[in-house]
């Protein structure tokens, strides 16, 4: 493989082409455009980022961007946790009331008498020291 000159790849890109638009009944040139290959990168390059230009502000600058995963305002991710926190405590409360409940059903259900624990505890009282 022969290697590629600098100023040989810069001549290719100006050589100029002409791009010719004919009437196919009549022949006639109805548009005629004398191109490079340089200006035609640098026309598709520019149609390009106008596109991504467009798309960016049309995404940023409208409610669009509230479909973004993981985007949200400020306000929103905040109600958001509230929530969230505010759902797990009323699970737990959920689940200790669902095992008083099997606690308070087993205990109605069973046919043995409860031995109530009736035994009075001597808790001595607390000395007031006067100083």
């Amino acid at each position: 493989m022969s290697k590629l000159d600098a100023g040989t790849t810069l001549k290719r890109l100006r050589n100029r082409y002409r791009l010719v638009v004919m009437n196919d009944d009549t022949y006639e040139e109805v548009v005629t455009f004398k191109l490079s290959r340089l200006s035609v990168y640098v026309m598709l390059s520019t149609v390009f980022v106008l596109l991504v230009g467009l798309t960016v502000a049309l995404i940023v600058f409208t409610p669009l961007k509230y479909y973004i995963p993981g985007y949200d305002d400020l306000k929103i991710g905040r109600e958001y946790r509230q929530l969230k926190y505010k759902v797990d405590e009323m699970e737990k409360k959920m689940t200790d009331l669902e095992q008083y409940n099997a606690g308070l059903k087993k205990a109605l259900a069973s046919d043995k008498t409860v031995v109530l624990d009736t035994t009075q505890l001597n808790v001595p009282k607390p000395e007031i020291s006067k100083d």
